[in-house]
C-alpha cells in the first residue's frame, strides 16, 4: 500500500511532501508526493509511527492479571484506538506463582494479537513505604530463587520495576540487566546514593516519574536527593511519564521536559481496568477495590490515584497543548523512545526498513486509523 496527502511526522520534522510505500510489512521506500494509482488519501490527517507503550495494566474492565486470551484482546483492542502497535501487558504486586502465570499466558497468546511486545512486570520488588495502589501484602524480596523462576521467561520479559534500596536488589538488577531486560526503579523510597548504585549495576529507567517514589528530604542536617531529583539529574536514566493531566501537572511535566529534554521521556499511560469506562464504574487492580472519577482510576476510598483511565493519544495531545513540546517531540515520547527502551530498534519511527506500525490522527488529535506491520488494527 501507498499512502498519500498526509502529514508525515518523522524524527525532527514534518513533511506534508512525501509519500509512504509499505511492502510485506515494512517500509519500503518515502519519496516526493506524486500521483500513484490506488493510493490511500489521509485527507491532510497526520501519518505517525505507532505508538508503544511500557506499562498497560488493562482497559475496557479487563486486567492483565486475568491472564486469558479474551482479556488480552480487549485491552490491546482499546488502546489500538489510542494509536498504540505495540504495548507491555503489565502485572501488579502478587503473589510469585500468579505472576508467573500471567508470563506463561503471555507467552502462549503473544503470537495471536501482533500489538503485544511482552511484559513489564511491576512488583512484587517494591517499597513497603511506596505502595501506592499496590497490594503490600504480596510486597517481597528477590531471592535468588526468585530471580531463577522469572529468568526463565527472559523471552517475554522486556522489562521489571525494582525499588533499588530494598534488600537484594542490587544483584537482581545485575542478573536482569544481564539477561537483556529492561530496569526500571520506581515505588521507591530511595535516597540519591542508592539509586546511583542501581545505575552501576544496570537500571537506566524510572517508572511513573513523580509518581512512588522519594523526594529531596532532610537526612541530619543536611537535605539530600530522593529518586526523583536523582532521576531528573542523571542522563542516563530515561523517564516514564503518565502524561493524562492528572498524575502530574503541568508545571512538573514541563520542569521534567525541561530537566530531559524530549530524548529523555517515554509516555506510559499504566492504564488500568478502568480505562474506557464511564465515571462512577467500579474495576479491581491487585484485588483492590478501585472506581473511575473524574477522568482518572481511584482506590475506592479516594485515598490513592490507582493508574490512568486514558490512552497514548491523549498523553501526545497532553504535551503538545499544555506541556508545549513540538508534535514530533510528543511523538517520539510516544513511540522512538520507549520503542528504545525495551529493544525494538524496527519500531517508533518512520523510515525506510521500519515495521510499517503506523497511526493516522487528526489535528485534534482523534485516531482515524492504526496500523501493525501494515494490517489495519483499528479500525477492524
Amino acid at each position: 500500500m501507498i499512502f498519500t496527502n498526509g502529514r508525515v511526522i518523522l524524527a525532527d520534522t514534518i513533511r506534508d511532501d512525501l509519500d509512504v510505500e509499505i511492502r510485506e510489512g515494512k517500509i519500503a521506500a518515502l519519496r516526493p508526493h506524486g500521483r500513484t494509482p490506488h493510493a490511500i488519501d489521509l485527507g491532510r490527517n497526520f501519518l505517525a509511527p505507532g505508538f508503544v507503550d511500557l506499562h498497560v495494566h488493562g482497559a475496557l474492565g479487563r486486567d492483565t492479571m486475568e491472564m486469558s486470551l479474551e482479556s488480552f484482546r480487549a485491552i490491546c483492542d482499546y488502546h489500538a484506538r489510542g494509536g498504540t502497535t505495540s504495548l507491555l501487558l503489565t502485572t501488579v504486586t502478587a503473589e510469585i506463582n500468579r505472576i508467573i502465570s500471567v508470563l506463561a499466558r503471555v507467552r502462549q497468546f503473544r503470537a495471536e494479537i501482533p500489538q503485544i511486545a511482552g511484559a513489564h512486570v511491576e512488583g512484587p520488588f517494591i517499597s513497603p513505604q511506596k505502595v501506592g495502589a499496590q497490594n503490600a501484602q504480596f510486597i517481597c524480596e528477590p531471592t535468588p530463587e526468585l530471580i531463577d523462576q522469572l529468568l526463565a521467561y527472559t523471552d517475554v520479559i522486556k522489562r521489571i520495576t525494582i525499588a533499588p534500596e530494598i534488600p537484594g536488589a542490587l544483584q537482581s538488577i545485575e542478573r536482569f540487566a544481564s539477561a537483556g531486560i529492561s530496569i526500571s526503579g520506581g515505588h521507591s523510597n530511595a535516597w540519591d546514593e542508592e539509586a546511583r548504585a542501581a545505575l552501576g549495576c544496570g537500571m537506566h529507567s524510572a517508572t511513573h516519574t513523580f509518581n512512588c517514589m522519594s523526594s529531596a528530604r532532610r537526612r541530619g542536617i543536611y537535605r539530600v536527593a530522593g529518586f526523583l531529583e536523582f532521576a531528573l539529574g542523571e542522563p542516563r536514566i530515561n523517564c516514564e511519564l503518565i502524561a493524562d493531566g492528572h498524575h502530574v501537572s503541568p508545571t512538573l511535566m514541563k520542569m521534567a521536559y525541561r530537566a530531559k529534554g524530549a530524548a529523555g521521556i517515554s509516555l506510559v499511560t499504566d492504564a488500568t481496568a478502568g480505562a474506557g469506562l464511564p465515571n462512577g464504574t467500579a474495576f479491581e487492580l491487585g484485588e483492590k477495590k478501585c472506581v473511575v472519577k473524574n477522568g482518572i482510576g481511584l482506590l475506592a476510598d479516594g485515598s490513592a490515584l490507582a493508574g490512568s483511565v486514558g490512552s497514548m493519544i491523549d498523553l501526545v495531545r497532553t504535551m503538545v497543548r499544555e506541556v508545549g513540546v513540538s508534535l514530533p517531540e510528543a511523538v517520539a515520547m510516544a513511540s522512538r523512545n520507549p520503542a528504545r527502551q525495551i529493544g525494538l530498534a524496527r519500531k517508533g519511527e518512520i523510515a525506510t526498513g521500519n515495521d510499517a506500525d503506523l497511526v493516522v490522527f487528526s489535528a485534534e488529535f482523534e485516531v482515524k486509523q492504526a496500523f501493525v506491520a501494515g494490517e489495519q488494527i483499528y479500525p477492524r
